[in-house]
Formats: C-alpha cells, sequence, structure tokens
C-alpha cells in the first residue's frame, strides 16, 4: 500500500509520499514513488504514483523512455502544450500498460495503479489532475482542491478540516504531515521516509524538496505534538454522565 497527497494552493502546489511497498508483513521495501521533470522557465511536473509496483514503474520507464529518445519525443511530458496534454499522457500510458499486461490474465486485477499529476507549463495556471487505472482523470476545482491516492482513509479528515487555500507552503507542508502521522500510525502499509516537492505558481522550475525520515527534527516535533494536542483535546472534553 501507499499514500501520497497533491494540494493546490493560491501559492502553487505541494505534494507529499511516502516510500513503503509490501506483499506481506515479512516483504517491505522502499521505492521512490514521487517523480519530476522540468524545463526551466518553460514547464515542471510532478508525478506520484500508487498501486502495483511493476504497473508504476512500467509507466515512469515509458515517460522517461518518451522524454530521453529523440526520435520518439512526440508525444512526451517535455514537449505536450499543456497539462490538460500530459494528463492525457499520462493516462494513456497507464491504460496501456495495465491493458498489455492483463490481457493473458483477463481475471487478474491484481495490476491496478492510480495517479496524481501536477504542474505548470508557461502560459496557463499550475494544474493538479487525478488519474484513473482506466486512463481518465479529474481536475481539482476549489470544491475538491487536493486529491489522495492508496490508503486515503485516515489522513482525510484533518485534511478537510484545516485545509485553507490561501495558506503559505510552510502551513501546508504541517498539514500535510499531520495527514500522513495519522495514517502511518493506522496502517503499516504506510511509513517513512516522505518526499516532500513544493511547485511555486509561476515559478516554472521545480522548487523546495526535502526527503523526511522518521528521525527528522521537524517530523518528530509535529508527530509527537499533534499526539499530545489530540489528547489534550479529549481531556477537554466533557464527560458522558449515565
Amino acid at each position: 500500500m501507499t499514500y501520497c497527497i497533491g494540494l493546490q494552493l493560491d501559492r502553487g502546489l505541494v505534494f507529499l509520499s511516502d516510500t513503503r511497498t509490501n506483499a506481506g508483513v515479512d516483504n517491505v521495501s522502499t521505492y521512490r514513488k514521487t517523480f519530476t521533470w522540468e524545463v526551466p522557465g518553460e514547464r515542471a511536473m510532478i508525478l506520484m504514483t500508487a498501486g502495483n509496483l511493476a504497473t508504476t514503474q512500467a509507466v515512469i520507464s515509458l515517460l522517461e523512455e518518451r522524454n530521453l529518445a529523440p526520435s520518439e519525443r512526440e508525444p512526451s511530458l517535455l514537449s505536450v502544450p499543456s497539462m490538460f496534454q500530459a494528463a492525457r499522457l499520462v493516462g494513456e500510458t497507464l491504460r496501456e500498460v495495465i491493458q498489455s499486461t492483463r490481457a493473458p490474465l483477463e481475471k487478474e486485477a491484481g495490476f491496478s495503479a492510480s495517479m496524481i499529476l501536477g504542474g505548470q507549463v508557461k502560459g496557463s495556471p499550475p494544474r493538479l489532475y487525478l488519474i484513473y487505472p482506466e486512463g481518465n482523470f479529474i481536475e481539482a476545482q476549489p470544491e475538491t482542491p487536493f486529491f489522495q491516492i492508496g490508503e486515503t482513509k485516515y489522513g482525510r479528515p484533518i485534511l478537510v478540516r484545516a485545509y485553507d487555500r490561501d495558506m503559505g507552503f510552510e502551513r501546508a507542508v504541517k498539514l500535510l504531515m499531520v495527514s500522513f502521522d495519522s495514517t502511518i500510525r493506522a496502517n503499516l502499509s504506510v511509513g517513512t521516509p516522505l518526499d516532500l516537492q513544493v511547485l511555486e505558481a509561476d515559478a516554472l522550475r521545480l522548487g523546495y524538496s526535502r526527503r523526511i525520515e522518521d528521525t527528522d527534527p521537524d517530523w518528530r516535533a509535529i508527530s509527537d505534538g499533534w499526539a499530545g494536542a489530540l489528547r489534550a483535546a479529549f481531556d477537554s472534553l466533557p464527560d458522558v454522565e449515565f
């Protein structure tokens, strides 16, 4: 399992993903799930993946090959004219990989994957998309300003309650860390290290990035502080008399 969040703000986009993959309690590994591309001054894109590892790695490899091979650059993430077309390309590639894998095993549903794509191409604002296994996708809107993939249920309540579109990047990162802390405490299939990526609107280049280990002082302060704040809030509630 995994957990990834893409958050849309007035100032830009923020992404956070874990790195844990597992095939049973005795087979736990660490793999990167956030991938980035940029042409400074022209475009910057971030893609996060969840689902079958072989499927997501195949999709990333195909996208990378199209970026690197001059004779096969059309279409590629480095040449598409808009983020909408980038989402179409990722969706088509994901569908192609899943269908080619499932063909000899029609009843096998274990090759599924979903992705979050965000970024900006010069001439248009930053955009954020959720891409489904079928290859179709939806775009973030004011009513739906963030997307989650993977193990989403534990970390969603704090996002719904505390998100504010005009918050700064620092506050947004704190919010995402709390969401991840809630998920990690409830589900062993999600774990550190975490990969953070920020994209500032109109910078047209990748922004601040960071790998957050379990011993990271900011992570520990937020995790321990959130646990203490929850206990204090619980103790402050009136007891139920009966």
